[in-house]
């Protein structure tokens, strides 16, 4: 699958491609901001989008209405350390395919990428 990340911390996003590459997914762009989201989503089109919840400017939830505005059918995974019921209602109702959770183990984000294939 070709992927953008979409993520502020370095660390995470290097751990996140290196995870990626291992399964065989090539990561086509990354973003730390939503202005590189929406940049990078409509340049690549890629098959998935990993998306922080918090970043800078605006909010993961944000870029998710942005993209959705742009492709209905994108397929959307945020990435969040956060774990309250009613985001994940707002992430449901906007139509997330999945949410990972940090830190998340290598079996978890292994699963993850077979249930998108």
């Amino acid at each position: 699958m070709r992927v953008l990340l979409v993520e502020d911390n370095a660390l995470t996003r290097y751990t996140i491609k290196s995870l990626l590459d291992k399964l065989g997914h090539e990561v086509v762009a990354e973003a730390e901001d939503g202005p590189g989201a929406v940049k990078y989503f409509q340049e690549f089109k890629p098959d998935v989008v990993f998306l922080d919840l918090i970043l800078p400017g605006k909010s993961g939830v944000e870029i998710l209405e942005d993209l959705r505005a742009l492709d209905p059918n994108a397929r959307i995974v945020v990435v969040t350390a956060v774990e309250q019921d009613e985001i994940d209602r707002r992430l449901a109702d906007k139509g997330v395919n999945a949410i990972l959770r940090k830190p998340f183990s290598y079996e978890d984000f292994k699963a993850l990428m077979k249930a998108l294939a």
